[in-house]
């Protein structure tokens, strides 16, 4: 996979949040040029406010895109598709055919959720895609479409699978320090996760790619969700709460933690090392909370 060095360009991201945020403060220290959608007035205000040029998306996307497209050379899509597709397609697919002469790259952030149910098993990129649910059938949908538009504009198309994102103000600290977490066991169940920065250098990495590629974005040890829970109280010098059976806690859960339940994988993560040149910052979650407290600290 050749990749260009040395480059900097416009990015256009849509659906700007904790992905996003991390990215952008990468791109911006480097010269980037960083634009991104908002449906709210507050929150393109606030974009504005951090030197972002923020644009409102509303009910039929954004308006006078010949303007905002014009000289877009990347596109970062983070939206979750619904039930009547993905909405930045159905928007501006044609415009992004038609008006943004000097896009040469695609991002789209999709989830490990296409794979559905491996039994434990690893998963990787050429796998078979399984979603167990809608919301990952979608998912599939949306890949396959994002794929297409870069076949149609000519831009190198990179899907990027994500599983469980954490770091700093979304990690087991904040669920212990809220009360709310919880080591539910439920034997050989694993998830995989990656923090947050290690997104933010993969995708900085990808937007030198100069063809499309499908990369699953994970650390190197998928592993039980109660032992972070029980590290992260560790950590901070606190007793955990008690283990419960998954079982007899089925009954208060919401049914999107249901669906997570539902699917144990593990993901591979070679090739996103392989074509990226990736060194991950933070290769299990053990890293990954000590660098989380450590921020802290020094932020204090």
């Amino acid at each position: 996979m050749r990749k260009l060095t040395g480059m900097t360009g416009h990015l256009f991201i849509f659906g700007y949040g904790y992905v996003a945020a991390a990215l952008t403060g990468r791109l911006r220290a480097k010269g980037w040029r960083v634009s991104a959608s908002a449906r709210r007035p507050d929150k393109a205000g606030a974009l504005t406010a951090g030197g972002i040029e923020a644009h409102i998306f509303g009910p039929r996307g954004l308006t006078d895109v010949a303007s905002v497209f014009a000289d877009v050379t990347h596109v970062l899509a983070t939206a979750a598709p619904d039930a009547d597709g993905d909405p930045i397609l159905k928007a501006h697919a044609r415009d992004l055919e038609t008006a943004a002469p000097a896009l040469r790259w695609i991002g789209y952030l999709s989830t490990t959720g296409v794979y559905g149910d491996a039994g434990g098993g690893w998963v990787d990129e050429g796998s078979a895609l399984a979603p167990v649910h809608e919301r990952g059938q979608r998912r599939v949908a949306a890949e396959i479409a994002w794929a297409d538009l870069g076949e149609m504009t000519g831009a190198a198309a990179c899907i990027f699978r994500l599983p469980g994102i954490y770091g700093p103000g979304r990690s087991a600290f904040d669920q212990l320090r809220a009360g709310t977490a919880k080591r539910l066991v439920k034997t050989g169940q694993v998830f995989s996760r990656i923090h947050v920065d290690d997104i933010a250098q993969a995708l900085e990495a990808a937007l030198a790619l100069t063809g499309g590629t499908v990369l699953n974005l994970a650390d190197d040890e998928p592993a039980p969700p109660q032992d972070v829970v029980t590290e992260a109280a560790r950590l901070l010098g606190i007793d955990p709460p008690p283990e419960e059976p998954f079982e007899s806690a089925k009954a208060r859960l919401s049914p999107m933690a249901l669906e997570f339940y539902s699917a144990n994988r593990r993901i591979a993560n070679a090739r996103m090392k392989a074509e990226l040149g990736l060194t991950l910052l933070h290769p299990t979650y053990r890293e990954g909370l000590r660098a989380i407290l450590a921020a802290e600290a020094g932020n204090a």
